[in-house]
């Protein structure tokens, strides 16, 4: 596990220098500071705007999990959009585990005493 959070921490890294670089290499009026490092991964080193945080952390009307991100390197998570996608996957999973039980007895609600 420790192996894995390395990498994904080295990964990060390269992105953030990566992405520092690709817009130091360019001439001054060229730069945007936004982009994409290797045309994979976002990056913004602009300062965050408002309507660009509900845009890429609260956009119901989306159908994108993942957006860029805001501020820094990589993706940001659309929080409504996930929790539709896990609800509508614990929906399934529940139907498909009532359909593999098979048909309920129902219990009496009358208790036998002894």
């Amino acid at each position: 596990m420790k192996d894995l959070y390395r990498l994904a921490r080295t990964a990060v890294w390269l992105a953030f220098f990566g992405a520092l670089y690709q817009e130091l290499k360019k001439p001054d009026a060229e730069r945007t500071w936004h982009g994409k490092v290797a045309g994979v991964v976002p990056y913004d080193f602009r300062l965050p705007t408002f309507e660009r945080l509900r845009e890429a952390y609260w956009n119901p009307e989306s159908d994108q999990i993942f957006s860029e991100r805001v501020f820094g390197v990589g993706w940001a998570v659309n929080v409504p959009v996930a929790a539709r996608r896990v609800a509508a996957l614990v929906d399934q999973y529940a139907d498909a585990s009532r359909s593999l039980r098979g048909p309920r007895k129902k219990r009496s609600s009358a208790r036998v005493s002894e």
